[in-house]
C-alpha cells in the first residue's frame, strides 16, 4: 500500500465547488518518451494536477509543469496504490476545485485502461473532460519487437484480450481466441501464462503456434522471447520473465527473428 501521503489531497481542494475544472484522460504510450503525442505533452506542461498510473515513465514525468501537484494512484497485481472507486472520486474532486487535472495512463486510456469507467463517473457529477489517446500497448509493443500485428500471408484479423477479468478469472471467450489466421494480444496475462496457453491449445490452436512475451517493451531494457505455445510459459519462468510483460500469439510471430529492428 502506498504511503498516504502520496495521495493526501492539499487544503487547496478540499474548498467546496468552484468554477468547474478540466479532467484529461491521457495516454502516455507503451513507454517510450517520443511515443507520446504532441497534445500530451502540451497538456503535461500546463496542468495543475497529475493523477498517473504504475506504468507512465520517469522520462514522461519529467514533463510535468513543476508546479503541478502529483498522485500516484498505480496499480499493480494484488497492489493498487488506490481503490478504482476513490481515484474517479479524486478525478472529480480535483476538477470541483477549478483544476486542470490530467489523468495520465500508460498505452492508451481506453484500450485495458479502465478510462471508460472514470468517465462515467466524470459525466455523472458533471465534469468536463477530454480523451486524448495514446499509442497502445498492443501496436507499440508489437513494432519495437519486429512483429508485425496483421500480415497477408499470416494474419487478417488481430485481437485485443485482458489476461484477467474483473472478477479474478480467466473466463474468456477461448474458441474465439483460439480462430485460425489472426493474432492475439494479450495484456496482463503473464502471471496466467501456462494457464492462458494451455486454454488456447485446449480451443484448438496448434501447440507449435508461434507466440512471444515482450516484457519493458519500446524502453532500452526491452526483453523479446519468442516460443510456441507449448513451451511458452516453461521458457518464460526459465528467462525470469514478469510483468509487465505483452503476450502475442499468433504465425505473425515466426517474423520477428527477420524484422526485429530495435537494439536497446
Amino acid at each position: 500500500m502506498a504511503d498516504d501521503a502520496a495521495i493526501r489531497i492539499p487544503a487547496r481542494y478540499s474548498r467546496g465547488p468552484a468554477d468547474a475544472g478540466t479532467v484529461y484522460l491521457v495516454g502516455a504510450g507503451p513507454g517510450a518518451i517520443e511515443l507520446l503525442t504532441l497534445r500530451a505533452a502540451r497538456l503535461l506542461g500546463e496542468a495543475d494536477a497529475v493523477v498517473h498510473d504504475n506504468l507512465v515513465g520517469d522520462q514522461i514525468m519529467e514533463l510535468v509543469a513543476p508546479g503541478a501537484d502529483r498522485f500516484y494512484v498505480g496499480k499493480k497485481a494484488a497492489d493498487h496504490a488506490l481503490p478504482q472507486a476513490e481515484i474517479n472520486a479524486l478525478l472529480v474532486r480535483l476538477a470541483r476545485a477549478g483544476r486542470r487535472v490530467v489523468r495520465l495512463k500508460g498505452g492508451d486510456p481506453y484500450v485495458f485502461g479502465r478510462g471508460g469507467e472514470e468517465v462515467e463517473d466524470l459525466v455523472r457529477a458533471g465534469v468536463p473532460f477530454e480523451v486524448v489517446p495514446g499509442v497502445t500497448a498492443a501496436s507499440g509493443i508489437a513494432a519495437y519487437a519486429g512483429i508485425p500485428l496483421t500480415h497477408r500471408d499470416h494474419a487478417q484479423a488481430v485481437v485485443f484480450a485482458t489476461g484477467y477479468l474483473k472478477d479474478g478469472s480467466v473466463a474468456l471467450d477461448w474458441p474465439m481466441l483460439a480462430r485460425p489466421r489472426q493474432t492475439v494480444v494479450i495484456y496482463m496475462g503473464i502471471t496466467r501464462l501456462a494457464e492462458i496457453c494451455a486454454r488456447l491449445i485446449a480451443n484448438g490452436l496448434p501447440a507449435s503456434t508461434p507466440a512471444a512475451v515482450v516484457r519493458h517493451g519500446t524502453r532500452a531494457d526491452q526483453r523479446v522471447l519468442t516460443s510456441t505455445l507449448s513451451r511458452l510459459a516453461e521458457d518464460a519462468r526459465a528467462e525470469g520473465i514478469k510483468p509487465p510483460a505483452l503476450l502475442i500469439v499468433g504465425h505473425v510471430v515466426s517474423m520477428q527473428g527477420r524484422l526485429n529492428w530495435f537494439s536497446p
